[in-house]
């Protein structure tokens, strides 16, 4: 029988968790809006494609250095003591980007952006994982929902500030300050629930410190390459090769996102009914499927579909094997999910430029089975998020004798009383 829940407690879970969910909106909103702006800043700036190139690497080796320093943080402090300066800097750090003059100037705003928005993720991703233990049950996906809004909320803002001809610093000022102002409010209300304090290193720590981390990494990695690809490839492949309006274009990437979002609301739903690995399994088989039927049937309408069924395969497995990183050794579970969620994001940036070479060799069709091929090999090794067995006084094989999957495969931990 679980233990009891006072109303006081369950609303201040509730709480815990929407103040959580608002940090991944407004990570996402930051993000969108300043993607949203991108062309303005290239223009205003008088930039060629090479050149934007070259500061938005800035921004990805800001992003890579502040999640490895949050991960250190985060295992030394706690993931409260990162979040709330790093919430409170997203919408601050933003601004600059607007004000700067010529590449290298603008290349320097994105990696100090980079880094706050780096630490960021990190810490909201180790602060949901520690909601989700409070919770007893699987809750990731709905925060990586969230997030995912968040995108959309600030690409209509970006846009919308853009169709009225407002630059990007008055844009981003706006934007900066009602994220700042937000996460104030929000942060406040995170307060009222103590702060975890970071688990001790001991020599009990379960199957080593970081045990598996790295071919976690390699799953996010081969995830991600297919957000990527479908972010920047989905409309070029619908418009030059199959010949697509410019709407219809339009509609494989938004198809792709629209399911992303919805597998993600619905995702802590399966991963609790079946499990981690059984869920990445068919979630990465439907990926697959999906978008591999699509580009062989070859009609903008398969295509759409495909697109569509891959963003509903790719949505709950990142979440799943972050969760997994995190909940594989909590003492260093700030470092395992920086170098998870570091490898996901190289995926994410590696992937859409190796997706290009390869179409100049064989075309984008067939460059678009890359994508595919790695989604079928996160089925195929999904069993890596399954937490090793552990033998002990203490704890006699948690995976259990008929190999059951134990909770904390699924990122959760047995069920702990919120206080009041």
């Amino acid at each position: 029988m679980g233990p009891v829940r006072t109303p006081n407690a369950a609303r201040g879970l509730a709480l815990w968790r929407a103040a959580t969910a608002v940090i991944f909106l407004l990570f996402g909103t930051a993000l969108g809006t300043w993607t949203a702006r991108v062309p303005a800043i290239k223009h205003g700036l008088g930039l060629d494609d090479r050149q934007l190139s070259i500061a938005l690497l800035g921004l990805a080796a800001g992003a890579i250095t502040g999640m490895q320093l949050a991960g250190r943080f985060v295992d030394r402090f706690g993931a409260r003591a990162v979040l709330v300066p790093a919430a409170l800097l997203e919408g601050v750090l933003l601004v600059p980007t607007a004000y700067v003059r010529g590449v290298a100037g603008l290349a320097a705003a994105l990696f100090v952006f980079g880094v706050g928005h780096g630490c960021l993720n990190i810490s909201m991703n180790a602060e949901a994982l520690a909601v989700q233990r409070a919770a007893g049950r699987p809750i990731i996906s709905s925060f990586h929902a969230v997030y995912s809004i968040g995108g959309f909320l600030g690409a209509a803002v970006g846009g919308f500030f853009a169709s009225a001809d407002v630059g990007p610093r008055v844009t981003f000022l706006c934007v900066g300050a009602g994220v700042l102002l937000v996460a104030a409010v929000f942060l406040r209300t995170m307060r009222r629930w103590p702060a975890e304090a970071p688990p001790r290193v001991t020599e009990a720590s379960p199957a080593g410190p970081m045990h598996g981390i790295f071919a976690l990494g390699l799953l996010a990695f081969c995830a991600l390459v297919g957000e990527g690809a479908a972010a920047d490839w989905s409309a070029v492949h619908l418009r030059d090769n199959l010949h697509a309006g410019p709407g219809l274009a339009a509609a494989g990437y938004a198809a792709f996102s629209v399911a992303m979002t919805v597998g993600r609301l619905v995702g802590d739903r399966l991963a609790a009914r079946f499990g981690s690995v059984r869920l990445v399994q068919v979630s990465a088989l439907l990926a697959a499927a999906g978008l591999g039927a699509g580009l062989l049937i070859g009609r903008p309408w398969s295509a759409v579909a495909g697109w569509a069924c891959f963003g509903a395969g790719l949505s709950c497995i990142a979440p799943q094997i972050f969760s997994a990183a995190g909940n594989r050794n909590p003492a260093q579970a700030g470092r395992a999910l920086a170098r998870v969620v570091g490898l996901g994001y190289a995926g994410f940036l590696a992937g859409p430029a190796l997706i290009g070479l390869a179409s100049g060799v064989v075309g984008l069709p067939v460059a678009l089975g890359v994508p595919v091929l790695l989604a079928t090999a996160v089925a195929a090794s999904a069993v890596i998020l399954r937490a090793p067995e552990r033998v002990g006084p203490d704890r006699p094989g948690l995976a259990g004798p008929s190999g059951a999957e134990p909770p904390e495969a699924a990122g959760v931990a047995p069920r702990r009383d919120p206080p009041p």
